[in-house]
């Protein structure tokens, strides 16, 4: 019993000091990208990257939301245009920022559910080879709580990120 106890409070005092050393180590700027080449022109793949609507038509993370309502201002394109989210444990908004046709997706991400806050998201396109490279990124601050949970979310994002683009692929090599 002494040894459960002892092996109990080992684990509990290594958790306590993983959170002290990521609060103190990490960094609150958080920044996450993958890419992926897809093998068709600029011009098609910007038909789904390009667009509010055409990302929502492949965006993972709104697929994990149960009873998602989405709701469009503007046509989804241009500057200033956006979208609200709101499912049963989440809800939000993107808008775009920045948009440089066939090129270039700038979004401001607002989330107010689960927990508040804000990111900034881009998808960039260029030429390689035949086809196009797609880059999804996503910068934002990490509170500490955040931080603690960095290696969970790099492998969140990891797995997202991968399925966002693996759809994106499908559908613009259609």
């Amino acid at each position: 019993m002494k040894t459960l106890l002892k092996l109990i409070g080992i684990i509990i005092l290594l958790v306590i000091v993983y959170a002290v050393v990521a609060m103190l180590a990490f960094s609150k700027d958080y920044h996450y990208e993958k890419s992926i080449v897809i093998n068709a022109p600029k011009e098609k793949v910007w038909q789904y990257a390009g667009s509010l609507k055409g990302y929502n038509m492949w965006d993972p993370f709104s697929k994990e939301i149960k009873n998602v309502k989405i709701t469009y201002s503007g046509e989804g394109n241009k500057m200033g245009d956006s979208y609200h989210w709101k499912g049963d444990d989440s809800e939000g908004e993107q808008s775009i920022i920045e948009t440089v046709p066939n090129e270039k997706l700038a979004t401001q991400l607002h989330f107010i559910k689960p927990f508040e806050g804000n990111a900034k998201s881009n998808i960039v396109l260029a030429p390689e080879g035949n086809g196009t490279k797609v880059t999804w990124m996503i910068d934002n601050e990490l509170n500490a709580m955040m931080k603690i949970m960095k290696p969970m979310m790099d492998g969140n994002m990891d797995k997202m990120f991968g399925q966002g683009l693996d759809d994106l692929k499908k559908l613009s090599e259609k």
